[in-house]
C-alpha cells in the first residue's frame, strides 16, 4: 500500500466519519466539531494526492493551498463558535429544535 493510498484512504475515513457525526448529533458544539473533522479529512487527501515532482518530493503548491485552507477553517471555526453562543444566548439552548411535524 503507498502512502498516497494511505493518506487518501484515512482523509475519506475522516470525512466520512465528520459526516456521521453532522447527521446523527443535534449539539452546536458537537456539530462544529464535526465539520472540522470533515476539513481535516479534505485536508488529509490533498495533502495525500499531491502532485509530485521528479525528485520525489510534494509540490509546494499544494502545501500552500492546504495551509491557506486551514487559516480559513479555524476562522469560519471562531464565527461558528459566535454564532453557537449568541443562538444559545438568545434562546437558552444549544441544541437544535427539533422539526414540528402537522
Amino acid at each position: 500500500m503507498s502512502s498516497t493510498f494511505f493518506f487518501a484512504l484515512a482523509g475519506i475515513g475522516l470525512f466520512v466519519l465528520g459526516l456521521y457525526g453532522l447527521i446523527i448529533y443535534a449539539h452546536l458544539l458537537r456539530k462544529i466539531l464535526a465539520i472540522n473533522i470533515m476539513g481535516s479529512g479534505v485536508f488529509l487527501v490533498l495533502a495525500g494526492l499531491a502532485h509530485r515532482l521528479p525528485d520525489g518530493t510534494a509540490d509546494p503548491i499544494s502545501h500552500a493551498m492546504i495551509i491557506t485552507g486551514i487559516v480559513v477553517a479555524v476562522a469560519a471555526t471562531a464565527l461558528a463558535l459566535v454564532l453557537m453562543m449568541q443562538v444559545q444566548h438568545t434562546t437558552g439552548q444549544a441544541v437544535l429544535p427539533e422539526k414540528q411535524k402537522y
